[in-house]
């Protein structure tokens, strides 16, 4: 049977301060990877990482802005120098506050929002690969927004719909060495996506409880068993794949 034990793996999560990342973070050191968190607020990823010592686990914390190339070499660099390798590394680090229909779009704001959700994650997988263990995962979050249409989202769902053919692309090329796999989280109420929906929670369920199968809301804990799965031996024989954890959605 094939397990989900990570322990004597190494894990990179970006967007690791809070929210999925957070998450992801934690359900990876509880299932024994040392885990490297990374986010641009030094206070909320130092706070998990601390969570994660706290419990028994091994963290580290290392402030990064995933769209300056330097920082992604330095922030792969550290856990190789702390953990003694790379096995994992999750892209997570996204989102767009912008709300705009997209002939109205601000040539900036549509920069910034394919800057941040698509190329950092290119960038940030070719710095992970030329330095990754064999044998090892990239998993990219995207969304269930990449193949629909989202009004005054279009900026994003384009940026998310280039994540998701990055990683079919890059699963061939990597492949048999390393993995290459993407999680489509549905509608999580974190600070981000209530933020870009402009929704508080109660409307969020509201809405969970209209149009979704399962009835509730996601939770991060949801999105991090499909990043376990994905990044342990039970994933083995997957590559090329976007699984769509989104409550029937």
């Amino acid at each position: 049977m094939h397990s989900f034990d990570l322990t004597g793996k190494v894990a990179v999560v970006t967007g690791g301060g809070q929210g999925i990342g957070e998450g992801i973070a934690h359900t990876y050191a509880d299932a024994g990877a040392a885990v490297v968190v990374a986010a641009r607020h030094v206070d909320r990823v130092q706070g998990v990482a601390d969570a994660i010592n706290a419990k028994g686990g091994r963290a580290l914390a290392v402030p990064t802005d995933v769209t300056d190339n330097d920082a992604l070499v330095a922030l792969a660099d550290a856990a190789i120098e702390a953990f003694g390798g790379l096995d994992i590394w999750v892209n997570n680090a996204g989102g767009s506050t912008v709300r705009s229909p997209l002939v109205k779009l601000d040539a900036a704001d549509w920069n910034n929002c394919l800057t941040l959700n698509l190329t950092a994650v290119w960038a940030a997988s070719v710095i992970a690969n030329e330095r990754m263990n064999d044998g090892g995962s990239i998993i990219n979050i995207t969304s269930p927004a990449a193949t629909r249409a989202v009004l005054g989202s279009g900026h994003y769902s384009a940026a998310k719909a280039g994540v998701n053919a990055l990683t079919l692309t890059m699963a061939m090329e990597l492949a048999p060495r390393i993995r290459v796999n993407g999680v489509a989280p549905g509608m999580v109420p974190t600070e981000v996506m209530m933020t870009a929906l402009d929704m508080d929670v109660p409307a969020l369920e509201k809405v969970a409880e209209q149009r979704m199968p399962l009835k509730r809301l996601g939770t991060p804990d949801d999105i991090a068993a499909a990043a376990l799965y994905l990044a342990s031996d039970a994933g083995s024989w997957v590559t090329g794949q976007i699984i769509t954890v989104a409550g029937g959605m």
